[in-house]
């Protein structure tokens, strides 16, 4: 096959591995950037440009996305699909996934366990707001954060209507969520393809730090996942219509919780905690699946 990555560091670990990976399996694998990729639109022609020429067929592209070029990258993206290209990860799916608030909607509607949550854009909803997610300690999440970024946990009602009201003076989306003590600063994160669980591990945040990110000095352990676990990911992965992703599952007392889907899930943690090769799963799956306009919305949405 012919798969292009795109990505825009070819250094970056998960780039690495995918390309890796797919040449020892036999592969041609080009790494692509995408905010250099550009459109030819046209009703009899539709291609992508790349440093002033036209770029080949390819049998399957694998999005590996920032959320700092997410609308960008998700039009590139559509434009492979509008070309009959199969792409892993859908660019609609991609699209679900990083609207946090239309993720935690999908993902509520088809009964997945989720840490309650609020949203507001008035701060004389604060008190209420706080309330309804079972009162302080409270995390309060910027929409538009990342790896950790822009999440708060305010300890007492009056901290959180303070920081609520910050926010919301920046003109900045927020959620406010339910705060999981039992967790413990720990959450797993679950690695789908396909719509199987093929590797998990746990990630503890630092001593004092509420949040797990390994970005943010947290450790990773491999974790045996129970059968409720294990099915909650699937069904989200399958709620966000992504068929590679990290489902991030809080333990709680009334079960498990998801926390985020993550449509580019990084590979470094994964693989180093479980000795897994995932790039090469991933390639598996395309191996199965890549097949010409077999993506489902075909670049429609």
């Amino acid at each position: 096959m012919k798969v292009a990555i795109l990505s825009r560091n070819k250094n970056l670990y998960s780039t690495r591995r995918l390309k890796e990976a797919g040449e020892a399996m036999g592969h041609e694998v080009d790494v692509i950037d995408t905010l250099h990729c550009y459109m030819d639109i046209t009703s009899s022609h539709s291609a992508v440009r790349y440093h002033g020429k036209e770029l080949p067929k390819y049998d399957a592209i694998i999005p590996r996305i920032g959320a700092s070029v997410t609308f960008y990258g998700t039009a590139v993206a559509r434009q492979f699909e509008m070309m009959g290209t199969f792409n892993i990860n859908e660019s609609v799916a991609i699209s679900r996934s990083r609207d946090k608030l239309r993720s935690l909607q999908l993902l509520s509607r088809k009964g997945i366990g989720l840490p309650r949550t609020g949203f507001a854009s008035k701060p004389d909803n604060a008190k209420d707001l706080i309330k309804n997610v079972g009162g302080a300690p409270v995390v309060i999440k910027l929409l538009e954060g990342t790896q950790g970024i822009g999440v708060v946990l305010a300890d007492t009602a009056k901290a959180a209507e303070s920081i609520i009201e910050a926010f919301m003076g920046l003109k900045a989306n927020i959620l406010v969520q339910e705060f999981v003590k039992e967790a413990g600063g720990a959450d797993i994160r679950c690695l789908v393809i396909g719509g199987k669980v093929v590797a998990a591990m746990k990630r503890q945040g630092a001593e004092g730090e509420f949040r797990s990110n390994l970005h943010r000095g947290g450790s990773a352990e491999v974790v045996k996942l129970s059968k409720e676990e294990r099915d909650t990911a699937i069904k989200a992965a399958k709620a966000m219509g992504l068929n590679m992703c990290g489902v991030d599952l809080l333990r709680s007392k009334n079960g498990p919780m998801v926390m985020e889907v993550n449509s580019s899930p990084g590979l470094e943690g994964i693989e180093t905690a479980t000795g897994k090769n995932i790039a090469g799963m991933i390639f598996e799956f395309l191996e199965k699946n890549a097949k010409p306009n077999s993506n489902k919305t075909r670049g429609k949405g």
